[in-house]
């Protein structure tokens, strides 16, 4: 599963990467502690963002692969 941001008019960026048999991959100036991933079974999971701020202001998206 891939979580991604998309600030008002700019590109996506990858917040993380999860799968069920690793630690999930957080890119560059994303953390666990601001964008936590629950990940309950193979065909469902939830991102948290905590203590909102209006930086976070934005369009996520996941996106799913069984590769």
């Amino acid at each position: 599963m891939f979580w991604y941001q998309q600030p008002p008019r700019n590109g996506l960026k990858l917040i993380v990467s999860s799968s069920t048999w690793s630690q999930n991959f957080y890119e560059d100036g994303y953390s666990e502690a601001k964008f936590e991933i629950s990940r309950r079974s193979t065909d469902y999971t939830l991102m948290t963002i905590k203590n909102v701020t209006r930086s976070d202001e934005a369009t996520y998206f996941c996106a799913a692969s069984d590769h």
